[in-house]
């Protein structure tokens, strides 16, 4: 008589069998290839509570519980100023997902709301230093975000048309204010389309945004948001030509030419192609 799987059993299996190419293949492939985790790390899983950082703690937990490196998890969730239905959605997933959610709260959306300049910018910068301080008192050596490679593509190409250069962001780096910590970034290969696939297959549902600014002064970040939606439907209208786009700039991202580029930036400082024209 075939047993019968729990809801957890079959939303597990599908990461591993059913989205194996589109999820867990390019995720054990980015913890590899970055070398993002090794020995007896404690890593704490950032969780906003939307379904990139709840499908980034479900692929850590069950990495832990697969892999032969020992390695220690803890799913950090902060809560800035929820109201009433999103936290109890977030703890609702978690309780669904089976991840142990360890909740702490702190006043960044009422700070952040007196400011009259950038409260944005403000709120974001906040919340990274709350979870650094956070996972670091509790004895954690690293921080896990659940950016993907839309995130990374997209904003390559944001910073190119809106900021005059060309930069990305890396699947891991040093803090810069908290010592001995780094930051991961585990869903560095995975399509935001494989995790909204993934979602609607399991009956999924997460919040889509928690800032208190997009329910009251939403024109605060439409800037910034629009920007974001504009390159998202370019890339999307590239697609249609091209379906391997989305590839091919990712791949570009791990081959660049430096020869090729008349300046460049490297620890503050530019230099010119010039400097060593000569030689």
């Amino acid at each position: 008589m075939k047993r019968e799987l729990s809801d957890i059993q079959l939303i597990e299996r599908s990461i591993i069998r059913k989205y194996r190419k589109q999820l867990w293949a390019p995720f054990l492939t980015a913890v590899r290839k970055y070398d993002l985790i090794q020995e007896n790390d404690h890593i704490a899983v950032c969780i906003s509570g939307g379904k990139d950082s709840m499908l980034m703690a479900k692929l850590l937990q069950l990495l832990q519980r697969h892999s032969d490196i020992p390695f220690e998890l803890t799913f950090l969730s902060m809560d800035p100023g929820y109201n009433a239905a999103n936290r109890k959605k977030i703890e609702e997933n978690a309780e669904r997902l089976q991840i142990p959610l360890q909740l702490f709260e702190t006043r960044v959306f009422d700070i952040a709301n007196m400011q009259t300049k950038s409260p944005c910018y403000l709120c974001a910068r906040m919340r990274r230093g709350y979870l650094y301080n956070e996972a670091k008192n509790r004895g954690c050596n690293k921080i896990a975000l659940g950016h993907h490679l839309n995130d990374v593509i997209e904003t390559t190409v944001m910073a190119m048309f809106y900021s005059s250069k060309l930069e990305t962001i890396v699947p891991r780096c040093h803090s810069e204010n908290f010592e001995g910590m780094e930051l991961i970034r585990p869903m560095y290969g995975i399509k935001e389309d494989a995790v909204k696939d993934w979602c609607r297959y399991n009956g999924l549902e997460f919040i889509q945004c928690a800032c208190r600014f997009t329910e009251e002064n939403a024109r605060e970040n439409a800037e910034t948001t629009s920007k974001r939606k504009e390159v998202k439907e370019l890339i999307r209208q590239l697609k249609e030509n091209n379906p391997e786009i989305e590839d091919n700039i990712f791949r570009a991202l791990h081959a660049v030419h430096i020869e090729t580029f008349p300046g460049y930036k490297k620890d503050g400082s530019l230099h010119s192609f010039l400097e060593d024209y000569d030689e």
